[in-house]
């Protein structure tokens, strides 16, 4: 573990401090982003696929400080998310893993793991052989967009609830189905030079990709920052669990060895890394955070000291820059709540949901991943151990 540890105590407390004032101001709809410049929130009702990370947040307060402050509202905003256990969208697995799961993970609460392991049992279902993958499913939230028989990069966020399922209950269909997804989705979006490609369309009658496209970022060859963070931090996941799969470490590795040699040199990556438009575009420090966790994964997993000690200072640097440059600070003149994560890139496409429409925000999940690299530099937990 890092020997900077003040430093990384100083800027949890920050987030604690913002995690307190969104607590006091927010009733029952959940953070989605928030103005960068005000903090205001922009709230779903139940949760949409953002909604675990809010809760998620709760849960690592409530295991580091001890405090029924934090445990209670985990519980309560953990529960809140159980109208949508059975929707069909490969996206729940990331509120039931982060909002849900991680009660389990870091509290040993006992209703947060029978309300993950019905969400996780919802998504083994969702498996379509023909595909040998989990669809996007017709109530994800970009289903109208894309349809049923699509997936994308971003579909791996199934993988870390359906491992977490088989370690609870023994039942080795979960890990079964979260592998094949995870080879499958991988072997699908990941080009050659270890860059990602977000989105595809499959042949519904026998799985053939049909064409591969960016649904998110700047066009359809381009590499939108997110799908490279999805990639890697799922892979990461993923291969906590299984670490003999070479195939899988050989892309994560590829794919952030891609992320290091392409990201600007204060690491903090633009929303797409093809804009023409770089340097003057919008960054994506909700990206960054993803790749942060992934990086720290990666330097526990990697499969040489040297490659273990390269991924973890990478990790580090990245943790440092978000907080230097984008963790909003105490003192006179700052009239912005502490401890907001800005500069991130929700979805600046003009076809983006009203809902996600915002550039230079505060970002729920980007918030969300920044805390937990926090608390693995800090000694809380094993990177790999989330």
């Amino acid at each position: 573990m890092s020997t900077a540890t003040p430093r990384w105590e100083e800027a949890i407390e920050r987030m604690r401090c913002r995690v307190d004032q969104t607590l006091e101001s927010l009733q029952s709809e959940f953070p989605h982003w928030a103005e960068a410049a005000t903090g205001k929130w922009t709230t779903t009702v139940d949760g949409d696929w953002t909604g675990g990370a809010w809760p998620g947040m709760l849960w690592w307060f409530a295991r580091r400080t001890g405090s029924s402050k934090y445990l209670d509202a985990a519980g309560l905003w953990s529960s809140r998310l159980k109208p949508r256990a059975n929707l069909q969208t490969a996206f729940k697995g990331f509120g039931f893993y982060y909002g849900v799961a991680l009660g389990d993970l870091l509290c040993a609460d006992k209703d947060a793991a029978t309300l993950a392991l019905d969400a996780a049992q919802s998504l083994k279902g969702q498996y379509d052989p023909r595909l040998d993958l989990i669809p996007l499913g017709g109530d994800a939230e970009e289903s109208d967009d894309v349809g049923n028989s699509f997936s994308s990069i971003d579909s791996l966020q199934a993988v870390p609830l359906l491992f977490w399922a088989a370690d609870k209950t023994g039942e080795a269909s979960f890990a079964d189905v979260a592998a094949r997804h995870t080879t499958r989705v991988l072997d699908i979006h990941m080009r050659r030079d270890g860059s990602i490609v977000q989105s595809s369309e499959l042949n519904p009658a026998n799985g053939e990709v049909v064409r591969r496209f960016t649904h998110k970022g700047f066009s359809d060859s381009s590499v939108w920052g997110r799908a490279q963070a999805w990639g890697l931090v799922y892979a990461a996941v993923a291969l906590a669990h299984l670490p003999q799969e070479k195939r899988w470490m050989d892309q994560l590795i590829a794919g952030a060895d891609w992320w290091l040699s392409h990201v600007p040199p204060n690491l903090v990556a633009f929303w797409d890394f093809d804009d023409p438009a770089i340097p003057n575009s919008e960054t994506d420090t909700a990206a960054t955070a993803i790749v942060c966790s992934a990086l720290l994964k990666l330097g526990r997993l990697a499969p040489s000291a040297d490659l273990r000690a390269k991924y973890q200072d990478a990790g580090e640097r990245t943790a440092r820059a978000l907080i230097d440059g984008y963790l909003t600070p105490v003192g006179a003149g700052e009239d912005r709540p502490q401890g907001m994560l800005v500069g991130a890139c929700f979805n600046k496409r003009r076809d983006a949901r009203a809902r996600d429409s915002a550039t230079n925000a505060e970002t729920i999940f980007g918030s969300y991943y920044l805390l937990e690299s926090l608390n693995v530099l800090d000694g809380l937990i094993d990177a790999e151990k989330i």
